[in-house]
């Protein structure tokens, strides 16, 4: 794990700040909405070293389509970056990690998730009071606004982003679009604590099926993301994020012939609907999930 996270932090080093001309990352809406949701996932970037396998493999399986983008850094490289939509709406991107000559490409890959905040600055500042890490320094990237890797006070990585034009608004997830998002501490109660006091939301719970409580955090009664303890105890913390599906199990028997592998198999959640963790080729992990209502966090 600690090679991976070498790897993980030279990728977006060379991604993001290490460039004399920075890239121009295209901004995450289509039209500006000029709003802010501190705390919301507004973004999921999956780093991959299998990207034509990537695309079949999520085109396949979600529906979601891909715009190649050509980012030029300035000293003699372009770097592959391509848009993910679904349905026409922008949902994420993906980065070409063999362009970058690591020892081992396969080490990169992982899914990254985007936390909107209003202030990078001071969200930095915040994460690093509160006993995390900044991994890179809050770097412009022009249309995309400016944005940073940290990780929390239990080595969870994730990205920051202060939009320039704003964050996509709320909106009901298709099935094949970002249902929810997850972090899987060590520690719920520490990790609650830590982004409660970066993003300014609410805690809450919601009692199960099986007589527990979910943990998740809110603002203005939205459900933002939940906090899960570490179900999978091979696993240092980390954040996972969920598709939705209307049938896992069929969308499960497809992974295989897709290059795919299913590493944890279909089960209820307490909480309702069924879920199952999946990799594509690039053995990046995600979970997809079913739910028959309005995303909330009755769903997670």
């Amino acid at each position: 794990m600690r090679l991976f996270k070498l790897f993980f932090l030279v990728l977006f080093f060379l991604l993001y700040g290490c460039a004399t001309q920075q890239p121009n990352l295209p901004s995450i809406t289509d039209t500006p909405t000029g709003k802010y949701l501190p705390g919301k996932i507004v973004w999921h970037d999956l780093i991959t070293h299998t990207p034509e396998a990537s695309k079949r493999f999520y085109g396949e399986l979600f529906g979601w389509e891909f715009e190649d983008q050509g980012l030029d850094f300035g000293f003699g490289r372009t770097v592959n970056y391509s848009l993910i939509r679904h349905q026409g709406e922008l949902i994420g991107g993906m980065i070409d990690a063999n362009l970058f000559q690591r020892a081992n490409p396969a080490e990169l890959s992982q899914w990254v998730v985007v936390m909107s905040v209003a202030d990078i600055d001071k969200a930095v500042d915040v994460v690093q009071d509160s006993g995390g890490k900044l991994l890179t320094a809050a770097t412009d990237v022009a249309d995309r606004g400016r944005l940073a890797l940290v990780e929390d006070s239990q080595g969870a990585s994730f990205a920051l982003l202060q939009t320039r034009d704003g964050d996509p608004a709320d909106r009901e997830a298709p099935p094949g679009g970002f249902l929810w998002d997850e972090v899987w501490p060590a520690d719920v109660k520490l990790a609650s604590a830590f982004y409660t006091r970066l993003t300014g939301l609410q805690s809450d719970t919601l009692a199960t099926a099986g007589g527990g409580e979910y943990h998740y955090l809110k603002s203005a009664e939205k459900p933002r993301f939940g906090l899960l303890q570490q179900p999978v105890k091979q696993l240092s913390p980390t954040w996972t994020s969920y598709i939705r599906v209307q049938q896992p199990a069929a969308v499960a028997e497809r992974v295989a012939e897709l290059g795919g592998r299913v590493l944890l198999p279909v089960q209820d959640r307490d909480a309702g609907g069924q879920a199952a963790l999946i990799a594509g080729p690039s053995g990046a992990g995600i979970a997809i999930q079913s739910w028959q209502q309005a995303p909330s966090a009755a769903a997670k």
